[in-house]
């Protein structure tokens, strides 16, 4: 089981080119929603089961952060954040693409069980490392993604910020801050690496 999660609160459309990708807006705020806590799981040599006969689905690699402590004003992100993980924000696109146009919330396309495996966790590195460390996304042995903070449209500081005057944020909620271009489906069989700069921090298979 993952590590106790409070609430599960999730970026979109936080890169720039992976908004493009799927022809969005650039957001003039941090675009959240939220996903279940039941919907985090390990990603840690698992195998992983998804929705079948839900049309397509995509999975979206993130740097994802962990709340240490109750947010108080002018906290700044390293005293607030003890660990990071990887993750994968595994949307049905379909789904998703129906509800966008509908208007109507994203839950049934991002919600679903299984739905943001995360790595193990690591110590938090500060700014400077965060800033020289890419994270990527290997699918079934081929890089599909490359991310880092500072191709980020809102810095981190700005989201959790920005998460707690509007919602709250506290001791053991965890952010997933965005996914970078490079998205695109997932399906039985598919293989999937998570990597910080060189370090392995997960594996998945999905089921």
């Amino acid at each position: 089981m993952c590590a106790a999660v409070n609430n599960l609160y999730c970026v979109g459309r936080n890169y720039k080119l992976h908004a493009e990708e799927l022809g969005n807006k650039i957001p003039a705020e941090p675009l959240i929603f939220m996903k279940p806590s039941h919907a985090a799981v390990p990603l840690d040599k698992a195998i992983l089961h998804l929705p079948q006969n839900a049309g397509q689905i995509h999975y979206e690699g993130e740097l994802v952060l962990r709340i240490a402590r109750d947010y108080v004003p002018g906290i700044s992100v390293e005293d607030l954040v003890d660990v990071m993980a990887l993750g994968l924000d595994f949307t049905l696109r379909d789904i998703h693409n129906d509800l966008q146009k509908k208007g109507l919330p994203w839950t049934a396309a991002k919600g679903f069980k299984n739905a943001a495996p995360l790595t193990p966790y690591i110590a938090f590195p500060g700014k400077e490392e965060l800033e020289a460390t890419d994270f990527t996304v290997l699918k079934n042995g081929v890089e599909v993604q490359r991310g880092n903070v500072q191709n980020m449209i809102f810095s981190l500081q700005t989201i959790v910020d920005f998460i707690a005057a509007r919602y709250g944020l506290g001791k053991d909620d965890v952010i997933f801050t965005g996914t970078p271009a490079g998205v695109g489906p997932a399906v039985s069989g598919d293989s999937f690496e998570l990597y910080w700069g060189e370090q392995l921090m997960g594996t998945c298979l999905i089921g």
